[in-house]
């Protein structure tokens, strides 16, 4: 009998887990950029885990939720609602490798964002993703925002299908930058799903 999958908010002890989940789903891109904060002697994950075990911050344990099955950590889903109005101060500042994402942050202040979306290789195929959505979903409504919204790698069709068929929709694009190890070349693409709201009682 196939073992079902169980969700609990994440605690500060799945911050590692979570570290190599956000590593999943940018493909790499989380450990490069960690390994370029890492001290002599540091490992990339070891920056990951400091930053998921963090109080505040959309990285942070906080925001997350935690897929279980046969009593191993399955999955993730990092979210929160994104700032309205979005401020980019201090752009020019940022790592140019996250500046088209954070350009595309900004085209949906206030929507319910996914940040973090994903399953270790030997769980997937069992409705986990889907699930999640759902779950994030609840929580998007719970805090009134007017949409969700997730950024989808353009060579990454099995995400974008697992989107649409939660009714995402694409709304705009930034060129994705290479980065070393990246095999990949494309866009980031942003994609949203409107919500009604129900009105509060």
């Amino acid at each position: 009998m196939t073992p079902q999958p169980s969700f609990r908010p994440a605690t500060k002890a799945d911050a590692a887990s979570l570290a190599v989940l956000v590593d999943i789903a940018g493909e790499g891109m989380a450990n490069h950029m960690w390994q370029a904060l890492a001290t002599p002697g540091q490992s990339a994950i070891e920056i990951g885990r400091e930053r998921a075990r963090r109080e505040e911050g959309g990285f942070s344990y906080r925001n997350g939720t935690i897929v279980e099955m046969d009593g191993e950590i399955a999955a993730g889903l990092v979210g929160y609602r994104l700032d309205e109005p979005y401020d980019l101060g201090g752009f020019d500042a940022m790592p140019e490798l996250v500046q088209p994402l954070v350009k595309l942050e900004a085209k949906v202040p206030g929507s319910w964002y996914v940040n973090v979306l994903a399953t270790f290789p030997e769980f997937r195929r069992h409705g986990i993703g889907a699930r999640l959505l759902a779950i994030a979903e609840e929580k998007a409504r719970e805090e009134r925002a007017p949409s969700l919204s997730v950024i989808v790698a353009s060579w990454n069709e099995g995400a974008a299908r697992l989107y649409s068929r939660a009714g995402y929709a694409p709304l705009a694009h930034e060129k994705a930058l290479p980065f070393p190890g990246c095999p990949h070349s494309g866009d980031w693409v942003l994609m949203v799903k409107p919500l009604a709201l129900e009105p509060q009682r």
